[in-house]
């Protein structure tokens, strides 16, 4: 993992959890003020219920990741160990003018280490718009997907964060994934590098009950996940941990459908717990990509 930590106890709170999760982390290091920051960011989510939405509240003033830089990370030193993938994703380059550039340069290192490249679009319109909008956005994530091998998104982030022509974007999302298929193409013309495009598909029918599925293009063929019928307690993390699942499959060598699948699982799994970061074990997420049900477990 690679970001800014503040040196303060939030800092060293978090710093703690990322090394009981056994996550090696290279660091950027900010001194706290003792006032006003750096800070770390914290984000607030209003899980919502049945018909009352889930709402996220950002609280990134003076945030620590949005001042780091290009040069910042000695990327030879972090890919000299054999690390194979490096993924980011939109949040991280909406943070400010550098931070898409930070980027563009782990990625430039990464391709000529050999690793696979991969973002996940993630457009946050909120972000965004505090410096320049969607305009901007596609100024930088354009630039970005240029060093990209996997790409993640759906319909709506390749119009808003990519550009690319669709159908008016609408509130609530379908299961139909031609739509989605039908705008791969134009993503290849524009990135022919790109090997992998994929998605989620979620039909919200209240805050608690979502039809889920997911959908990949794969160097050249198309696959869909099983669909089910999702009793959600927290829904944010769900795209995360479906392209946790998907990159897992990949990088294990198993077959595209099955990764697929273990995306969908993984992503499915993630709406059963608080929070947006993970709990499932992969024993749990191989079981339901193979059909596993809720019945208890003695």
């Amino acid at each position: 993992m690679v970001s800014a930590i503040v040196d303060y106890p939030i800092g060293d709170l978090i710093a703690e959890r990322v090394r009981a999760m056994g996550i090696k982390p290279f660091y950027k290091h900010f001194a706290h003020n003792g006032v006003d920051g750096p800070n770390m960011a914290t984000i607030y989510s209003d899980q919502g219920h049945g018909v009352r939405a889930p709402v996220v509240f950002y609280n990134r003033a003076n945030e620590a990741a949005a001042q780091l830089k290009p040069g910042d990370f000695d990327w030879s030193a972090i890919l000299a160990n054999g690390v194979r993938w490096l993924h980011s994703g939109g949040i991280f380059a909406s943070l400010s003018a550098t931070t898409g550039e930070v980027i563009i340069e782990g990625m430039q290192a990464a391709k000529a280490a050999g690793a696979v490249t991969s973002f996940d679009l993630n457009y946050r319109a909120k972000l965004w718009n505090i410096w320049g909008g969607a305009a901007r956005a596609q100024a930088v994530i354009k630039r970005i997907v240029e060093h990209v091998d996997v790409l993640v998104g759906n319909e709506e982030d390749l119009q808003l964060g990519l550009g690319v022509a669709g159908p008016q974007v609408t509130a609530k999302s379908k299961l139909d994934p031609s739509v989605f298929f039908g705008m791969i193409d134009q993503v290849r013309s524009l990135y022919p590098q790109i090997k992998v495009v994929a998605t989620t598909l979620r039909e919200v029918h209240s805050t608690n009950h979502h039809t889920w599925g997911a959908v990949a293009w794969i160097d050249g063929q198309t696959y869909a996940s099983p669909t089910c019928e999702l009793d959600v307690y927290d829904r944010v993390g769900g795209g995360d941990g479906f392209a946790a699942g998907l990159f897992y499959g990949l990088l294990t060598g198993e077959e595209p459908q099955a990764a697929v699948n273990l995306g969908w699982a993984h992503g499915a799994l993630m709406t059963t717990f608080p929070g947006d970061t993970t709990m499932a074990t992969l024993e749990q997420v191989r079981a339901f990509a193979k059909g596993g049900s809720a019945r208890i477990q003695r």
